[in-house]
C-alpha cells in the first residue's frame, strides 16, 4: 500500500518509509521472526525428545479421526472421540500448545456439525455465535488464546523453532478468522436491530464491531508476523489507519476526477 505517497508526492523518502511500514504490515520491521531450525519444536517445554515423541503420536491418532474424504462429512460422535482425546492428552501434559490449536479446530466442526451448518460460511457464522453454542465457543477461544500463550517467546527478540512459527501463524491466523466473522455479525445484529440474546465467546460480548475487528487486525498481523502470507494481507486490509488512508485516497482520486 502506498498511502503516503499518493497523498502528498512532496513528503520525503524517510517519511514516506515511515508510513508506508505504519500501513503495510508486510514492510514492518517488526516482522521479522528469528527461527532458528536447532531449537526444539517447543523450548518451554521440559520433557525428552522421546517423550514429545509420545505427545506428537497421541495428537495425530485424535487429528486422523478429523479427517474425512472430500466431500463427506465428519460424524459427529467422531468429533467428539477427537475431542475427548485431546482433552486427556491436555490434562496431562497442560503445557503442550499443539494440543489446544487442534481442540479448537475439532471444536469449530462439532459446533459445524451439531447445527448442520458444516457447508455454508455465512451460515457457520451464525452457528459459531449462537447463544446454544457459546459454552463451546468460549472453549475455542480459550484453546486459541492458551496455544499462543504457551508458545510465544518472553521477549519478541528472542529466536524461535519452526514448529514454535507455524503454530503462532496458524493460530493467531485462525483467532483472526473467527473475530472478523464475530465482527460481521455484530453489524448484522445491528443493522437487523436485534433484540435476541447474544451468543458467542464471552469475552467478545458488550464489544463492538470496530474493537472485535481491531482485534481480528491484531491477530492477523501476528500471523502474518509469524510467516502466513494470507494474515500478512488481511493484516493491511483490516487495520483502521490503513481503511482510514484508503478512504482518503479515494477522496483525493473523487475530487481529481471531478475537477478534471
Amino acid at each position: 500500500m502506498t498511502c503516503a505517497t499518493d497523498i502528498n508526492p512532496s513528503l520525503s523518502s524517510n517519511d514516506a518509509a515511515v508510513l508506508q511500514a505504519l500501513f503495510d504490515a508486510e514492510s514492518a520491521p517488526s516482522s521479522a521472526v528469528k527461527v532458528d531450525p536447532s531449537l526444539p519444536s517447543f523450548p518451554h517445554i521440559d520433557i525428552t525428545p522421546t517423550e514429545l515423541e509420545a505427545l506428537k503420536s497421541r495428537e495425530l491418532h485424535a487429528v486422523r479421526q478429523l479427517q474425512a474424504p472430500s466431500g463427506s462429512v465428519v460424524p459427529r460422535e467422531t468429533i467428539r472421540s477427537a475431542v475427548a482425546e485431546l482433552d486427556a492428552l491436555i490434562a496431562e501434559s497442560p503445557s503442550y500448545p499443539s494440543a489446544y490449536v487442534n481442540r479448537a479446530q475439532a471444536l469449530r466442526m462439532l459446533i459445524n456439525v451439531e447445527s448442520g451448518q458444516e457447508s455454508k460460511e455465512e451460515d457457520e457464522g451464525f452457528a459459531l455465535f449462537a447463544p446454544a453454542n457459546s459454552e463451546i465457543a468460549s472453549q475455542l477461544f480459550s484453546d486459541l488464546g492458551q496455544a499462543i500463550a504457551l508458545a510465544t517467546p518472553k521477549s519478541a527478540a528472542s529466536s524461535i523453532s519452526p514448529a514454535q512459527a507455524r503454530l503462532l501463524a496458524d493460530a493467531h491466523t485462525h483467532r483472526g478468522y473467527l473475530l472478523l466473522k464475530a465482527a460481521r455479525m455484530k453489524a448484522k445484529r445491528k443493522e437487523a436491530d436485534a433484540r435476541d440474546e447474544e451468543g458467542g465467546p464471552e469475552r467478545l460480548r458488550g464489544l463492538g464491531k470496530d474493537e472485535i475487528e481491531e482485534m481480528a487486525s491484531r491477530d492477523f498481523f501476528f500471523g502474518g508476523r509469524y510467516g502466513n502470507p494470507v494474515a500478512q494481507q488481511l493484516a493491511v486490509q483490516t487495520n483502521p489507519y490503513a481503511k482510514m488512508c484508503g478512504a482518503i485516497v479515494k477522496e483525493v482520486m473523487r475530487k481529481e476526477v471531478e475537477g478534471s
